[in-house]
């Protein structure tokens, strides 16, 4: 049996749901470094409905170059580019 995984909620003040892409790139971009954090798996909820979570990158295994880190609905092949979460 694996153990179990944490989940750290991170509540903010921000108001919209681009605020809350953008500062979520950001995080990813400057502690992508920590291994500890899975930002494949990151997802946004509002804070009343907690429950009703958007993930926000596609995540998918690439061939040998680590993971798609475009927008989960993305159109496309995926690929290691960054992309605009806002998009």
């Amino acid at each position: 049996m694996t153990a179990p995984r944490w989940i750290i909620h991170l509540p903010t003040t921000l108001t919209s749901l681009d605020g809350a892409n953008i500062l979520a790139a950001a995080l990813r971009d400057s502690l992508g470094h920590v291994s500890a954090i899975d930002f494949g798996e990151t997802t946004l909820s509002e804070e009343d409905s907690q429950f009703l979570r958007t993930r926000i990158w596609c995540d998918a295994k690439l061939d040998g170059a680590g993971r798609c880190r475009r927008r989960d609905d993305h159109d496309g092949s995926c690929g290691a580019t960054d992309e605009d979460p806002r998009r």
